[in-house]
């Protein structure tokens, strides 16, 4: 008599990453869904929330800070996955299940706090505890997307990524911060919860590769996947020191460096100006919070997946490089000219055309810019690699929401924004010269 394992292990098993296009874009929709949806709740309802109930920029901006630092530090799951590859469960799956579990249980831990405002600090400490689960089901799932995704989908998959992503912001963000004002925090973190155990039960019945088993506490045969047998080094055999080498290796290059520290300016300037411009619209300008809310998170959200569909198709027809420089152009322009025309924000609509303009300038370069960092990584540590200039991306996110909440104290949201202006053009500047060098093969 055969086994479940046996039966779920048949080549005809549909639900398979490597062999399914169609499975591949929908489950990493969904698996980025997940991430956003903690982001949109903790970034933006609750954010918003407590900027409208009277707390100091700096104080969200610390709360933000608390929030984001596990996310930076992902760099050091990274060794961990690619050194662990050896369940029958497939080689990053085990991880990805692993962690998307304990983020749920998490993320239970919300349900001990009764008053965000007054009770910040158990506030941040629950978000805390959660975010170091989430950053390992990130790295996991980055992991995931360089060893599956061909690099002819790249673009498109990245665009399909960064839209979950947006999609889990939305229902974290929108959905979440009404919750919040009609039902109460312990409501809103419930349905935060439910959604994340729904999205995880998915994910136990979707396979890596073909041979892999649904369930199972064995090893591989071999330690090695068939996927894999062209390897020159096993992966179970490498040191750990030998990782870090070779990982410190491709993030010093000089391309890396080069290209990869510009879009770190970018992204700081992105989250110090967004955070400064909520900030504004809600105490100067006396928006309610839940109407910024729920503008990030609906009709700028279906603008912004639409951009980025056409962005991804974009990067795999005229090359990503080519397209990161267009947006940080694009962006350095919209930076100066929006900020000069402060005067006007006044006016609803012109405040509302921003928001959702502004919003489209982090998806619109990141569906450029992940391509662009997978084609940097060295074989064998591409799962670290990526997963570390991951973690810097959300270092910078991090960072820019902590400047932004000092820098409100002393400068005006058009004068930040001005100043993150200059930030994008100089690092344009820079990126353009390894671009459009003669020896660029990106």
């Amino acid at each position: 008599m055969q086994t479940l394992t046996t039966l779920y292990q048949r080549p005809t098993y549909s639900l398979t990453l490597r062999d399914n296009r169609s499975l591949r874009y929908v489950a990493f929709f969904y698996l980025y869904v997940m991430q956003g949806i903690p982001a949109g709740f903790a970034l933006y309802a609750l954010a918003n929330y407590l900027t409208a109930n009277g707390l100091t920029p700096a104080a969200v901006g610390s709360f933000a800070a608390v929030v984001g630092f596990p996310w930076s530090i992902q760099f050091v799951w990274g060794p961990l996955i690619d050194k662990h590859q050896e369940s029958a469960m497939g080689r990053r799956r085990p991880w990805v299940l692993l962690a998307q579990s304990m983020a749920f249980l998490a993320s239970l831990g919300l349900l001990l706090v009764h008053d965000p405002v007054s009770e910040l600090s158990l506030l941040s400490g629950a978000f805390f505890i959660h975010s170091i689960f989430a950053s390992v089901q990130d790295a996991s799932v980055d992991a995931l997307a360089i060893s599956v995704i061909p690099e002819s989908e790249r673009g498109r998959i990245t665009a399909v990524m960064r839209g979950g992503f947006l999609g889990g912001i939305a229902l974290g963000s929108a959905l979440l911060s009404v919750l919040i004002r009609s039902q109460g925090f312990f409501t809103a973190a419930l349905t935060q919860s439910m959604l994340l155990l729904t999205l995880t039960l998915v994910t136990f019945f979707i396979k890596e590769e073909r041979g892999d088993a649904l369930f199972s506490f064995e090893k591989r045969q071999n330690g090695k996947s068939a996927y894999l047998a062209e390897a020159s080094v096993s992966h179970q055999n490498v040191s750990l020191r030998w990782l870090f080498q070779e990982l410190f290796r491709g993030l010093t290059s000089r391309k890396s460096l080069l290209l990869f520290l510009p879009m770190l300016v970018y992204y700081s300037s992105q989250a110090i100006f967004n955070r400064a411009y909520s900030v504004h619209l809600i105490q100067r300008l006396g928006w309610a919070d839940t109407d910024v809310s729920v503008l990030q998170g609906t009709f700028g959200t279906v603008v912004i997946i639409a951009v980025l569909m056409l962005g991804g198709y974009l990067a795999d027809r005229v090359g990503a490089a080519k397209l990161l420089l267009f947006m940080m152009a694009f962006n350095s322009v919209s930076f100066l000219v929006f900020n000069s025309l402060s005067a006007y924000w006044t006016d609803p609509a012109v405040a509302k055309a921003g928001l959702i303009a502004w919003s489209m300038m982090d998806p619109g370069f990141s569906v450029a810019s992940m391509p662009v960092l997978m084609a940097l990584c060295r074989k064998q540590v591409e799962g670290s690699q990526f997963t570390t200039y991951m973690a810097l991306v959300n270092l910078a996110d991090i960072l820019g929401a902590y400047v932004s909440g000092q820098a409100q104290m002393h400068l005006s949201a058009p004068t930040i924004g001005l100043i993150c202006g200059g930030l994008v053009l100089t690092a344009l500047l820079v990126s353009s010269r390894v671009i459009l060098g003669k020896n660029n093969r990106l």
